[in-house]
């Protein structure tokens, strides 16, 4: 049960954002409760909803929580609606091309004016410098920041399986606008703030950046790292299955010696200590392999959990459907999709007191709220009525795909 207003509620948000970044920044002010209202193009709507293959979930995923406008801003009488819009805004979005929103009289500069309270986030490749006027993709950052060289083996620089610097760096735009936020509660002015997909790729790689300075050595990729543990790897068992299992501290190793009858191990002078385990990792790891290949996935599971040693099966991101850790207390929402499957997916992964944090509003139609939101800044049903029939807006008649 909530406990009372969602913690962003009272906040409105403009979105002009496609594919994954902005659209995950307006997902976190949405699922907090702010009111997201995502400014697409009229007639058509967001081109990621038209998107297929590795792509196909975008578009419902990211926009959920969210109210659509359909609008052509690159018409003077959208453009004015939008500069209506946002002077009853507290933050807007934008993750197009550098300079487009310039472009589109839809600037910093131009908004500030009008809202000088208005908190404006610009997501792009890159934060300012040398390189800020390139185009980049999450793909491209994670190459230029060794992210690909890392999660390859060597000699096979390999991306992320999802797109986590996008998210990462739609993430850190939401956490710029709630500080800017407060410091508007403060000051009475909006800011302008900023992130960028290559230097959030490279806050994911400062972790490397410090082991090299820390011991002098470039670190190799994952695969092939040298291991803080001596038993910290994916193991069969014995009906097919693979199960990961780390064994970080000598009180796991204590534990996982008696859960499976092994006191010769424990007892070996050899095998006391972390480091002295990592030491002996060549013949440790395959005594190891032997024990746990005689039992089933379920026996060791049952067995490593009661122990608390940490472990996991190798899952498809197909099994969180029906993970029981994820279903519990409203995790996964059901969400429509574009193919009229109800799929459950996952909420916010915070807890605030007792905040539900759920879904309010499926993934808009293309333009859905148009009318409403119209009507919220003064605009009268027989004008939008005019403005839809000159197709400077769109209201929302098509499908839950945008079609």
């Amino acid at each position: 049960m909530s406990s009372g207003p969602a913690p962003l509620a009272g906040i409105r948000a403009l979105e002009f954002c496609h594919t994954i970044m902005g659209p995950a920044c307006g997902l976190v002010l949405a699922d907090l409760g702010a009111d997201v209202i995502k400014v697409e193009p009229a007639p058509e709507g967001d081109k990621t909803r038209r998107l297929a293959g590795f792509a196909a979930g975008f578009f419902p995923y990211f926009n959920r929580n969210k109210r659509s406008l359909a609008v052509d801003v690159k018409t003077e009488a959208g453009r004015a609606l939008v500069l209506r819009l946002a002077g009853s805004a507290d933050v807007l979005v934008e993750n197009f091309a550098p300079g487009t929103m310039d472009r589109l009289g839809l600037g910093w500069d131009a908004l500030h004016a009008a809202n000088p309270r208005l908190v404006y986030c610009s997501l792009k490749g890159f934060l300012s410098g040398p390189y800020e006027h390139r185009p980049a993709l999450d793909e491209v950052v994670q190459y230029m920041t060794g992210l690909a060289y890392m999660t390859g083996p060597p000699g096979q620089p390999l991306r992320a399986g999802a797109s986590i610097v996008d998210i990462l760096g739609g993430v850190f735009g939401a956490v710029a606008i709630l500080a800017a936020l407060r410091e508007r509660d403060a000051t009475g002015e909006g800011r302008l703030v900023k992130s960028a997909l290559f230097e959030s790729a490279a806050f994911l790689m400062a972790q490397h950046m410090a082991g090299h300075a820390a011991t002098g050595r470039e670190p190799p990729p994952m695969p092939a790292r040298l291991g803080a543990w001596a038993i910290y790897d994916p193991f069969p068992t014995r009906d097919g299955a693979t199960l990961f299992v780390g064994i970080t501290s000598d009180n796991h190793w204590r534990r996982f010696c008696a859960a499976f009858g092994r006191p010769d191990l424990l007892a070996d002078p050899a095998l006391r200590t972390n480091e002295a385990r990592v030491a002996a990792r060549a013949s440790l790891k395959p005594i190891v392999a032997a024990i746990l290949a005689e039992r089933t996935l379920a026996d060791l599971v049952a067995i490593l959990e009661r122990e608390a040693i940490p472990f996991s099966p190798v899952a498809r991101p197909r099994d969180l459907f029906d993970d029981p850790q994820l279903n519990a207390f409203g995790r996964l929402v059901e969400t429509a999709m574009p193919n009229g499957v109800v799929a459950k997916l996952p909420r916010l992964p915070v807890e605030i007191g007792e905040h539900a944090l759920g879904l309010t509003r499926q993934p808009p139609r293309v333009g859905e709220h148009t009318a409403e939101i119209l009507a919220e800044i003064g605009v009268a049903p027989g004008e939008v009525g005019r403005l839809a029939a000159a197709g400077i807006v769109a209201t929302g008649a098509g499908e839950r795909d945008g079609a």
